[in-house]
Formats: structure tokens, C-alpha cells, sequence
């Protein structure tokens, strides 16, 4: 049993809250309030003060009371929430082998098998039937369907999807639906209180909450671009794709992943990520205008600062940032006047610390998007502004030298850099063609050119300007690594 100190101290707090709360009840136009006490003077001016500092959006409310005491509830603003908040299920069908088709001599009888996931979803235009979800909830899934919260299921459409921030955007024909408000998410606060809704473990429309535990978090490793909300709001498996709200009923991110050192499957330990609203509002723009998301490039390679470099450069030894080791030609970052040595410590006011989180910086950004680097060079402090360039994603081989003709390269995706590897990836090669002939094949991984590691497409393309006599490619197939000679 509570103890009477503890029940008064309650009463205390939740008093404070009342005003606070109670115009919180008004759906915005209605002018309709949930029950309560009837206000004190005190409790007038709170709730005067309230209404002023606050928008009529939001929806919390005091619908309880409690010994004569109201008690604060999420309710009636879920009630506007949940059903702009959908069910998603996909389905992919895989090959795999026979095991009694093999032992009667047929090897060549495959087997289909259908593998299912689930996920969750946020309606954010309602006229058009568009909904925002992760790209890993619906990857190399052949149907795609969605529930909503009034139970009818309809069969998706697929608009598009970037892998690195692990946003997809599906299209439903329903009517009638309900969609949700964008919040700022650039406004969002540590402490700020959050509610997360989606379908956990396949049980149905689920509703936690918390509060925000950080913000702009990045390093953890496999998730490609990173600029995570992070909260203690559970976020289990099939909360993916889910919204993140405020307390006024506007999404402010969507949930993409949660850390348990025992895998996700062993539930929730308060460590939840989700993508900012902004951010995924940017690449829904993206996907619908042109298909893809067009990421600007600075034109520089980096490493880290360690002992050794800033001993070199006379820094610090506990100093952090980028190194720039080269700066390619025609690059923003040659226009810009940066060079190699100089040290990248910050980028539009955010710290860098790390090769990696320049790149994560860059990668966030838009094409055109201006970028001021904060350098260190020969121990002076300056600053340059930088425009950033496309960035190149796919090339033809025969671009880039004869040899290659009939072969794609692309960049690797974000996900697997964060996971260390580099160089770039043979993504279509044309059969009989003169890449197909010296041995290339689809998917094989470039890791360097004549034995000189090369770290993405632009590397690439540089240490092939002037084409060798002899072009011998390392490559990693599978498990394996070795040489193929172009001829």
C-alpha cells in the first residue's frame, strides 16, 4: 500500500498539472472541454497562462478524476493520432533448396517458400494515400499490404525507398483516410515527452511512451546515414515504421531500431532510435520529385586524428576531428580552399569528430546546400563556406576505361561503410561483354586498382585517369578475395 506521504505528494503534482493540462482537451476548432474541477483562481491563471504559451493542437487531457483529484491522460490525443498510424505486412517469396527433391536424384527442383515480416507505417497525406515506413520493413518484398486502424487492409503501392536513412514511401487507395501533422523535429529537446505507436511483435496498434534521451546521435554501426532521435518510449520489433509524436499529436520522428546487446528479438531496454520527421519529410520529397535521394559530396577524403597525425601536425593529442588527405580536383571542397592536412573539427556548427561522422554530416545533406567547415591548419582556426556537388552513385565502366566496358559500378551503401568495408560494387554486368569476358561478375566487390585501395566511385574514377598498361582489379567475391586481369 502507498504510503501517505507519497499519495500527497501526488496530489500535489498532479494539482500543479491540472490547469496545465485542461485546455489541453480542446480539439483544435470544437471548443469542447474534457471534464474537470471546476478552477480555482489560481487554476484560472494557470490555465490563462497555458492557453498563451501554448497552440490549441495540442490534445492531452484531464478526462479522470481521481478523489476529487484529475489525473493527466494521453487519450484524447491518441484518439487523433491511432488512426493515422497503420499495420504493414509484406510478403517475399525465396527459392531454397529441396532436400527430398535431392534425394531422388531431381537437384534441379527447387522449393518455394514464403517469408513474411511486419511493420508499421504513418499516413502523412491522406489525399494522395501516401505512408511513410522503413525501408528494411518492406525490402525485396513482393506484396505489400497495410492495415488501418478501422481494420480494412489494402494492397500497397511502392513509391520509392533509400536504404541509407532506411525511409520508403508506399501509396494505399483508400479513402477516408487520416493524416498526421509534421512537427520541427529541429526543435526538439532532450527531456522533451514523446509517445511511440506501431505494431510490437505482431499484437496490434500499441501505444508506449517516454521521453526524448538524445538528439543527433550517430555511431552506431550498420544503419547507414545517422542523426537519430533517441528515447526510452519502447520500441520492440514491428514498431518499425511507427510514429513518434509530440504531446500535440505531431510526428516528430519515425521509429527505425532499438539496442539490446542480447539482439532485438529480447525486447526493449530503453534504447530506441527514430528518424527525424525533417529528415524523413526531405527524402518523402526526394522520392516523389526524382525517384531517388540526391545527396550532395564535398569532394574530399579523410581520416581519423590519431597520436600520431596530430603529433605530426602539431596538435594536441587529445584533439578530434578529420583529416583531409585529399581533396579531388573541381571539387567543392578545392573551391572552398581546403587542403590536405587541414583538420575538419566541425561542419554547419555540429562537432566532428571522426572520418565517419564527416561523412555522416555530409551524407544528410542536400545537393546545393551551402556548408561551412570549421578548419584547424598550422594550428590557426578558419572557416570556409563549400556548395556541395551531386554525388555520383552509379557509373558506366566504358566511361571510365575500355576495359570495363558492359559493367556498372556503384557506391556501396552507407550500411555496409559503417561497417568498415570500402570500395565499390560491380552492380549489372552485361553477359559477353568485354568486363563479363575477363571475369567480372555481378556483385562483386572493387576493393582496389593495381593494389591501391580505393574507397568509393570517386577514388575510382581518379586512380583511372590515367589508365594503366596492365589493369588488374582486387576483388572480393563471396568469401574470397583475389585478382582479375582486364583485358
Amino acid at each position: 500500500m502507498m504510503r501517505l506521504p507519497t499519495v500527497a505528494a501526488l496530489l500535489i503534482a498532479a494539482l500543479a498539472g491540472a490547469g496545465a493540462a485542461h485546455w489541453l482537451a480542446q480539439p483544435a476548432g470544437t471548443g469542447a472541454a474534457a471534464p474537470s474541477m471546476p478552477p480555482s483562481r489560481g487554476d484560472q491563471a494557470l490555465e490563462r497562462a497555458a492557453e498563451l504559451a501554448l497552440p490549441r493542437a495540442a490534445h492531452a487531457a484531464l478526462p479522470v478524476e481521481v478523489d476529487g483529484v484529475a489525473l493527466p491522460s494521453l487519450a484524447p490525443m491518441l484518439e487523433q493520432v491511432t488512426p493515422a498510424v497503420v499495420n504493414i505486412y509484406s510478403r517475399q517469396v525465396v527459392r531454397v533448396r529441396n532436400p527430398l527433391a535431392e534425394l531422388f536424384g531431381m537437384p534441379g527442383m527447387p522449393q518455394q517458400r514464403s517469408q513474411q515480416s511486419l511493420g508499421s507505417g504513418v499516413i502523412v497525406d491522406a489525399e494522395r494515400g501516401l505512408v511513410l515506413t522503413n525501408h528494411h520493413v518492406i525490402e525485396n518484398a513482393d506484396e505489400v499490404s497495410v492495415t488501418l486502424a478501422d481494420g480494412r487492409t489494402f494492397e500497397a503501392e511502392f513509391i520509392g525507398s533509400d536504404p541509407d536513412t532506411d525511409i520508403a514511401v508506399i501509396r494505399i487507395p483508400a479513402e477516408e483516410l487520416v493524416a498526421i501533422a509534421l512537427a520541427d523535429s529541429a526543435s526538439l529537446r532532450v527531456g522533451d515527452f514523446v509517445v511511440a505507436v506501431g505494431n510490437p511483435f505482431g499484437l496490434g496498434q500499441t501505444v508506449t511512451s517516454g521521453i526524448v534521451s538524445a538528439v543527433g546521435r550517430s555511431g552506431l554501426q550498420g544503419l547507414g546515414y545517422q542523426n537519430f532521435i533517441q528515447t526510452d518510449a519502447s520500441i520492440n520489433p514491428g514498431n518499425s515504421g511507427g510514429a513518434l509524436v509530440n504531446l500535440r499529436g505531431e510526428l516528430v520522428g519515425i521509429n527505425t531500431a532499438s539496442f539490446n546487446p542480447r539482439g532485438s528479438a529480447a525486447g526493449n531496454i530503453g534504447l530506441g532510435f527514430a528518424i527525424p520527421a525533417n529528415l524523413a519529410d526531405e527524402v518523402k520529397r526526394q522520392l516523389l520529385a526524382y525517384g531517388e535521394v540526391r545527396r550532395g559530396s564535398l569532394g574530399l577524403d579523410s581520416e581519423d586524428l590519431n597520436p600520431r597525425l596530430a603529433e605530426q601536425l602539431g596538435l594536441p593529442a587529445n584533439q578530434r576531428g578529420a583529416v583531409v588527405t585529399r581533396v579531388y580536383r573541381g571539387s567543392p571542397a578545392e573551391a572552398a580552399g581546403v587542403r590536405p592536412g587541414d583538420l575538419v573539427v566541425a561542419a554547419n556548427g555540429t562537432r566532428v569528430d571522426s572520418a565517419q561522422a564527416l561523412r555522416n554530416l555530409e551524407g544528410l545533406l542536400p545537393v546545393d546546400e551551402q556548408v561551412r567547415l570549421d578548419l584547424l591548419r598550422e594550428e590557426r582556426r578558419l572557416s570556409v563556406q563549400a556548395v556541395l556537388k551531386a554525388r555520383t552513385t552509379e557509373i558506366d565502366g566504358a566511361d571510365i576505361d575500355p576495359r570495363l566496358a558492359g559493367a556498372t559500378l556503384a557506391e556501396l551503401p552507407e550500411r555496409f561503410r559503417q561497417r568498415g568495408w570500402y570500395g565499390v560494387v560491380a552492380s549489372k554486368v552485361d553477359a559477353g561483354s568485354r568486363a563479363a569476358r575477363s571475369g567480372l561478375r555481378p556483385g562483386d566487390y572493387i576493393l582496389g586498382v593495381n593494389q591501391r585501395r580505393v574507397d568509393d566511385l570517386q577514388a575510382f574514377r581518379d586512380r583511372m585517369q590515367d589508365p594503366p598498361r596492365a589493369l588488374q582489379l582486387d576483388v572480393r567475391r563471396g568469401g574470397r578475395t583475389g585478382f582479375l586481369r582486364m583485358e
